[in-house]
C-alpha cells in the first residue's frame, strides 16, 4: 500500500468514486481511495438507483438537474462499454391532498424556472394513461419529469471506479480506515485496519452512514445517524412500468429494472430503527406487500423472491453536509439521507473543484456543517 498520498478519499460509493475520479482529471497525482468492504457495498449498492429532477429546494434543483444531464453521458464521457442501464422513463410523484398537490406545482414551478428541468402536472387520467393498472382512488394528480429515471448503481460506480484507476487512482478495497491522525489542527495522516498508515494533507470523508464515526476521528461531532430502509423484489414480469413511481403519502416507491423485476420500498422513518442493523424484516414484507398493492393491485398474485435492506445516512434537515470543515484539509460529502446516488456525478466534481481551492460551478456553501451551529437549515420535503 502506498505510504504517502495527497487525497485520502474514505468511501467506496459512487460519491467516493467520482470524487477520486474529478480529483485525477484535475491532475491530482497520488490520490487513494479506501473501502471497508466492496464498491458500491453500502448505500449506493442498496438503493433504488432513481435519477431525477424534482426536489423541492433550491440547491437540490441545480445539483440535481445538472447530474440528470452528466448520467446522460455518463458511460461515454468514463470509456465504460457495459453502460449504466440508464432508463429514462420519467418519475411520477403521487398527489393525495391538495396541500401536497400544490406544494408539487411549487416545486415544479421552480425547477422550471432555475434549470429549465420540464417538470409538468399530471391530471390524473394523465397519470392513468402513463401507469397502466394504477389505482386511482384518492388520487388528485402527480407531478411527472419524463427525463427522470433509474440507472444501475453497481456499473456507474465501476465506472467512476475504472476511469479513476486508469487515471492512476489507487483504489483498496476490504480495507477500513480506524484512525485519522492530526497535527496542529490539520490532518496528516491515516490509519487503516491492515496496519498500514498513509501520510497525507486532505482527508474525504464519503463514508455514508459511517460518516459521524469518521468525523469523530478528527474531533468534530457530526450530526449524522444511520437509519434502515428496505427494498422487496419481485419475480420478472412482462414490461409495464415505463417509470419510476414515489407516494409520500403513503411513503412508498417502485420500478421496473431492465430485466423485469420491480423494486418495491417503503420508508418509516418513525418506527425504523436507528442503528447498523441491515437486517431484513416480515414485518417490512406485510408493509411493502399491503401498500404497494394498493398502488397496482395487479401485484396481488406476484411473488416476491427476495428482500434486502441498506442505511440512509441522515441529517437532521434531510440534506447532505459538504465541503471543508474546521478540521484543516478535512472534507465532508455526507449525510444524503436517501437521495445520494443520483448526485454522485455532479457532486463528485464539485468537490474536486472545492478541494483545489477552485470557484465551484455551483455553490454549496448552504449545505456546510456550520449551518447546525447557526440554525439556517434547508429541509428538503421530496424525500422518502
Amino acid at each position: 500500500m502506498r505510504k504517502s498520498a495527497n487525497v485520502v478519499v474514505i468511501g467506496g460509493g459512487i460519491h467516493g468514486c467520482s470524487i477520486a475520479y474529478h480529483l485525477a482529471k484535475r491532475g491530482f497525482k497520488d490520490v487513494v481511495l479506501l473501502e471497508k468492504n466492496h464498491l458500491a457495498s453500502c448505500g449506493t449498492g442498496r438503493s433504488a438507483a432513481g435519477i431525477r429532477h424534482q426536489f423541492g429546494t433550491e440547491i437540490n434543483i441545480r445539483l440535481a438537474a445538472t447530474s440528470v444531464k452528466m448520467m446522460e453521458n455518463l458511460a461515454e464521457e468514463l470509456d465504460y462499454p457495459r453502460g449504466i442501464d440508464l432508463m429514462q422513463g420519467g418519475y411520477m410523484m403521487l398527489a393525495y391532498t391538495e396541500s401536497q398537490l400544490e406544494q408539487f406545482r411549487e416545486n415544479a414551478e421552480m425547477q422550471n424556472s432555475l434549470m429549465n428541468a420540464g417538470t409538468r402536472i399530471l391530471t390524473v387520467a394523465e397519470a392513468a394513461e402513463i401507469v397502466k393498472g394504477l389505482n386511482m382512488e384518492g388520487l388528485l394528480g402527480a407531478s411527472f419529469n419524463k427525463r427522470d429515471g433509474h440507472i444501475d448503481p453497481f456499473h456507474a460506480t465501476q465506472a467512476y471506479a475504472d476511469a479513476a484507476k486508469r487515471l492512476g487512482v489507487e483504489i483498496y478495497t476490504r480495507t477500513e480506515v480506524v484512525d485519522i491522525k492530526t497535527g496542529g489542527g490539520k490532518v496528516t495522516g491515516v490509519v487503516t485496519d491492515q496496519g498500514d498508515v498513509i501520510d497525507t494533507g486532505v482527508v474525504v470523508n464519503a463514508a455514508g452512514p459511517y460518516g459521524a464515526i469518521v468525523g469523530k476521528m478528527v474531533g468534530l461531532d457530526i450530526p449524522l445517524y444511520p437509519e434502515r430502509h428496505h427494498i422487496a423484489v419481485t419475480e420478472p414480469l412482462e414490461m409495464f412500468l415505463p417509470c419510476m413511481v414515489i407516494s409520500f403519502t403513503h411513503g412508498t416507491y417502485f420500478k421496473q429494472t431492465p430485466h423485469g423485476s420491480l423494486l418495491l420500498g417503503v420508508g418509516d422513518p418513525e418506527h425504523e430503527v436507528k442503528d447498523f442493523n441491515y437486517e431484513s424484516t416480515w414485518q417490512f414484507l406485510k408493509d411493502v406487500a399491503q401498500k404497494n398493492i394498493y398502488h397496482l393491485p395487479i401485484l396481488k398474485k406476484v411473488k416476491v423472491v427476495r428482500t434486502w435492506a441498506g442505511l440512509y445516512d441522515m441529517t437532521p434537515d434531510s440534506q447532505a453536509i459538504l465541503g471543508k470543515t474546521d478540521v484543516g484539509g478535512f472534507f465532508l460529502d455526507i449525510g444524503w439521507s436517501g437521495h445520494g446516488l443520483q448526485l454522485g456525478p455532479v457532486v463528485g466534481k464539485i468537490m474536486a473543484q472545492v478541494i483545489a481551492g477552485e470557484t465551484p460551478d455551483i455553490d454549496i456553501t448552504v449545505m456546510s456543517l456550520d449551518r447546525f451551529r447557526t440554525g439556517k437549515l434547508i429541509p428538503e420535503p421530496a424525500c422518502v
